[in-house]
């Protein structure tokens, strides 16, 4: 049985941090929670608390990022949907047990220290969805 343990964010897709960023965090009253880089996914990740969940704005580092067509093809707005699990790689072996395409087979250094694995969408009702461990080191 796969464990979820809470909604760990909502990725949404923008064309620059900067404009976007006021709308959460002047307009919404979000706290700011700082920017950082990922190189590995060639994005810029600027995340807002809200509850126990986290809203996380991304942006391309360059035209290379897998971002970029996303922007172009579908404009900005929601990109994904990340739950938290206890742990990621007996998740991933699960969900591939059970026929689900993985797009992650071996988790991956994402934001603030995680290990992230994205879900096919074609596995997900068309929802693009991260799996993270917060705090785990591989």
């Amino acid at each position: 049985m796969i464990t979820l343990k809470k909604i760990n964010h909502i990725g949404i897709a923008v064309h620059n941090l900067e404009k976007a960023m006021p709308f959460y965090r002047h307009m919404l009253c979000m706290s700011f929670k700082g920017i950082e880089e990922v190189a590995g996914y060639q994005v810029r990740v600027a995340f807002f608390q809200i509850g126990a969940s986290k809203i996380e704005l991304l942006e391309p580092m360059s035209e290379a990022s897998f971002l970029t067509s996303f922007l172009a093809e579908k404009g900005q707005g929601i990109h994904h949907i990340a739950y938290e699990v206890e742990d990621i790689e007996a998740t991933i072996r699960k969900l591939e047990a059970e026929g689900t395409r993985m797009i992650d087979g071996t988790p991956r250094h994402g934001a603030h220290g995680a290990m992230v694995a994205f879900i096919h969408p074609e596995s997900s009702l068309g929802i693009l969805t991260e799996l993270c461990q917060v705090g785990h080191l591989l």
